[in-house]
């Protein structure tokens, strides 16, 4: 990835290269799309239609010749194949071009095949691991594929940036970086600028210097998307924008333009949403999955998706099991399908007057409590506001614990206290301590230990003359009459 002139805009995916093969026995051309465990290889019809299956390879030189090398040798009755190297653009009309050349042989012919001709070199050094572990990889498209290797980092600026490996890799963000990406999340970072040091948040990349070095890209946080100037010869149109803004789609294919080379790009545009950069991705690196969520996608629905366009989907189930209905569409900078939210400032208060309008009104308090479902006793007295004692809680090692909690109708939250902190909160009066003595701890009161009628909430002494003659041992008096 590379940043374009003054906008500093990102371009679209660097070209990659397809593996196509020639089958000695069919004397057909068709394009590789993957190799299972057992060396068999799975191929394609060359064809644009099914251009997002074709296997595609990094085309730097040194990568694809340690790529194919692995891949040849792990490869079933390796001699009965021929196989060719040609760009990614182009792919299918160089397919057939080998295939007329193939079909009608001449030696001007010959010399084309021969001009896309890849062979293996032997690698006496390469360890049977490292085999081993492009077995995997051949059943993946490019984004299983490393790009870059963690000696070519330079360190050194990662340090200045206050960065380590040992730090990227604790928080698997080395991983996306060697494999061409940029960090999924924004990191923390100090430029030292001689006389002060900018501290930031930021995404960050490796690409690839003019001299081959290996650069890191830092990818701070704009204001907002800048969709003012021309992006790649692409001008952003008001739906363009609006789109953009909303849904952090722009929702179209686009030719854009390779600046150096003049090539057209069909791509679509997305906004990375932790930076604000406009991103780029060529259609050929679209990767519409066949099911999502449950619901097996039709040929159209792929299409729609694949020329960047939202699909509303009904009766998709949740991973709690739950059924839902969205809208969904492919996102460049995330690389996958997303399900759409709106951006725009105006629905952003949107939602928030409503989360207003739902927090003003009274909310209904829950049955259950961090997975512990409370009794019909305990959830009437909770639902009313007051302050209730649960136990049988488990934290997250399993072990038990227990507190206070009170519901907020207002808000609709539940405030939890540990017994220690609730207790040094709230100051009991004589009357509760007595009480709860006397109901909770079985202990007794000395004003009322011989009254043998219940006591009322907060009674310290006997309430009338007969729970005192109870108290004093001393026989009620009689109200019959005298015979």
């Amino acid at each position: 990835m590379s940043e374009e002139t003054t906008n500093k805009q990102e371009m679209p995916e660097q070209l990659s290269d397809i593996l196509l093969v020639l089958d000695k026995e069919k004397m057909k051309i068709q394009a590789v799309k993957s190799i299972d465990e057992n060396g068999k290889m799975e191929t394609v019809e060359p064809t644009k239609k099914n251009q997002n299956q074709f296997m595609r390879v990094d085309k730097s030189g040194d990568f694809f010749s340690n790529f194919f090398s692995n891949f040849f040798s792990q490869l079933k009755n390796p001699t009965n194949f021929t196989f060719f190297k040609v760009p990614a653009p182009v792919a299918a009309e160089k397919a057939e071009e080998l295939q007329k050349h193939v079909d009608n042989p001449t030696p001007e012919g010959e010399k084309v095949l021969k001009e896309h001709e890849v062979k293996a070199e032997p690698q006496p050094d390469k360890k049977q691991e490292n085999q081993n572990n492009m077995a995997t990889a051949q059943t993946t498209t490019e984004t299983s594929e490393y790009r870059y290797k963690p000696e070519q980092i330079d360190w050194d600026t990662m340090k200045n940036l206050g960065l380590s490996k040992e730090y990227l890799e604790k928080r698997n963000l080395l991983d996306p970086l060697l494999r061409g990406y940029k960090t999924n999340e924004l990191l923390p970072i100090g430029i030292n600028l001689g006389g002060s040091i900018l501290r930031t948040d930021a995404r960050l990349s490796l690409q690839q210097g003019e001299d081959g070095n290996v650069i890191v890209a830092i990818h701070g946080i704009k204001r907002e998307p800048n969709l003012h100037f021309e992006f790649f010869g692409h001008k952003f149109t008001d739906e363009d924008k609006k789109n953009l803004l909303e849904t952090g789609n722009m929702g179209r294919v686009v030719n854009l333009v390779n600046s150096k080379t003049g090539d057209l790009m069909p791509s679509i545009i997305s906004i990375d949403r932790l930076t604000n950069d406009v991103i780029a991705l060529r259609t050929e690196f679209i990767k519409i999955p066949d099911e999502i969520k449950g619901i097996k996608l039709n040929e159209e629905q792929k299409q729609t998706l694949m020329e960047g366009k939202p699909l509303y989907l009904e009766g998709m189930i949740s991973s709690k099991g739950t059924e839902f209905s969205a809208t969904v569409q492919f996102n460049a900078d995330k690389r996958y399908v997303e399900f759409l939210f709106d951006r725009s400032n105006n629905n952003q208060q949107a939602q928030t007057n409503q989360q207003n309008t739902q927090q003003s009104q009274p909310q209904e308090a829950p049955k259950t409590f961090r997975g512990k479902e409370l009794t019909d006793e305990q959830h009437k007295d909770f639902k009313a506001g007051q302050t209730i004692y649960i136990d049988g809680l488990k934290d997250k090692k399993g072990q038990p614990y227990q507190g206070y909690i009170t519901f907020n109708k207002d808000t609709g939250k539940t405030n939890f206290e540990f017994p220690n902190h609730y207790k040094e909160r709230v100051k009991p009066t004589e009357a509760h301590k007595t009480q709860t003595a006397v109901n909770s701890e079985g202990k007794t009161n000395e004003a009322t230990k011989n009254v043998q009628e219940p006591l009322k909430s907060g009674q310290q002494r006997p309430k009338n003359e007969k729970q005192q003659e109870q108290q004093d041992n001393k026989p009620a008096k009689s109200k019959g009459r005298k015979m």
